[in-house]
């Protein structure tokens, strides 16, 4: 099953940007629990772990796609290492203001300061979909390799955060995060030679929002609900794990989640794509609304952490196939020129949706029974189900100005 992946990276270059992009993305992974522990530990609140988190997304949420479109208009290298480098101070300043005792608006301040993060995600996928222009399938492979590496990510970067939080010190999670996010981001910005070139701009250089684009309204309203359910489940897991007496362990119940969706990340980009984007990405968000009843079952019944583990293992499977397919969507319907801004959107979409769910969990986790929070999670995928049922009629109309990549025409110089 491997052998198609192994093909892909035969490609000058696409090794390099894919291994430092990894670094860069499992330090995002890596700061969400270890907040958690942090301000757990040293302030001993989930509600202000929760609250302080969702701050930093939302200021995340804003910054990215202001990033994506400074990436489009000047390119990923130029853009990426002065924002990467920048958000370095914030977070020594959060930590310096955590283990002196400093008042808690600081730390809503200092961690809002450095959310906005260059979306390294985003830029390798648009790397793909350059050099893989002219290859419907390999690209749909490298869509889904991309997505496989997020949930590696999301199934190292929770284990890493944790022990480092609970075995060294309750600031080492963030400080490795720091230091990785740094240095993957520089590492990727250094890779040139696989680099996409420029779109030309419209004429008078100025262009819309990407929100313009029916397509990119969709999917970003999905993707915040979607976000609601990461955000949710993550914090509702920690806390279920240390009402039970086994904070520990909650990396690794966190792990399983990410385990389920990239073992059905690896399957799914095996198979050839059959039928349009749009009805395979309501086939997956169903299934992804559906499986996520079965935390939901084992929490309320009580069901301990091992049956619990399985279930977020299998309510995982059901998260990749979604999100390859509206990445896919946004890599067919979007406007070249507007690719990393529009990605940016949608990924700040989940970023919302994330600090929404996070908030709700960390209140919940405050004042009722451990398994309660698991209806956040579950309400909020059924209402991407909605939310894309809705707008399934946008889900197959490209902008008026999308245009094939290949098409030296459209690219700055006629550059390929």
């Amino acid at each position: 099953m491997l052998t198609p992946y192994r093909r892909l990276f035969t490609r000058p270059g696409t090794a390099a940007f894919t291994l430092a992009g990894l670094l860069g993305r499992l330090s995002m992974s890596m700061t969400g629990v270890s907040l958690v522990v942090l301000l757990a530990e040293r302030r001993g609140s989930y509600a202000l772990a929760g609250t302080v988190g969702a701050a930093g997304l939302i200021t995340g949420a804003v910054g990215m796609p202001v990033i994506g479109r400074l990436v489009d208009r000047f390119g990923q290298s130029k853009v990426t290492v002065p924002a990467a480098l920048s958000n370095v101070v914030p977070l020594c300043a959060l930590l310096l203001c955590v283990r002196t005792g400093a008042p808690d608006w600081t730390l809503y301040a200092c961690w809002a300061a450095g959310a906005a993060a260059p979306n390294l995600g985003g830029m390798a996928r648009a790397r793909w979909a350059h050099l893989l222009r002219d290859e419907p399938d390999a690209l749909h492979l490298a869509t889904s390799f991309e997505q496989v590496l997020d949930e590696l990510c999301f199934m190292a970067g929770p284990v890493l955060g944790m022990v480092l939080c609970t075995t060294v010190a309750p600031e080492a999670g963030l400080l490795a995060a720091g230091g990785l996010g740094a240095s993957g981001a520089l590492l990727f910005a250094a890779q040139r030679r696989t680099e996409p070139p420029l779109a030309a701009r419209p004429a008078g250089g100025r262009h819309g929002s990407p929100l313009r684009v029916p397509v990119l309204r969709v999917l970003t309203l999905t993707f915040l609900s979607t976000g609601m359910v990461f955000g949710a489940l993550d914090l509702t897991t920690v806390a279920y794990a240390d009402a039970l007496g086994h904070r520990p362990v909650a990396g690794g119940l966190l792990a399983l989640v990410a385990a389920g969706s990239c073992a059905a990340g690896l399957v799914f980009g095996t198979l050839r794509p059959s039928g349009p984007a749009g009805t395979r990405f309501l086939r997956g968000v169903a299934a992804m609304a559906g499986l996520l009843l079965l935390p939901l079952a084992a929490g309320l019944g009580g069901a301990g952490l091992a049956l619990l583990g399985v279930a977020l293992f299998t309510a995982g499977a059901g998260t990749a196939p979604t999100m390859v397919t509206g990445m896919t969507l946004l890599q067919d319907l979007l406007p070249r020129r507007q690719l990393n801004e529009g990605m940016a959107v949608a990924v700040s979409g989940i970023l919302v949706g994330i600090s929404g769910g996070s908030a709700l969990a960390g209140a919940l986790a405050e004042h009722a029974g451990p398994g309660t929070g698991y209806w956040i999670p579950a309400g909020a995928a059924a209402l991407a189900l909605l939310i894309a049922l809705a707008g399934r009629r946008h889900l197959a109309a490209p902008a008026a100005d999308a245009v094939p990549a290949e098409n030296p025409e459209r690219l700055v110089g006629g550059a390929r």
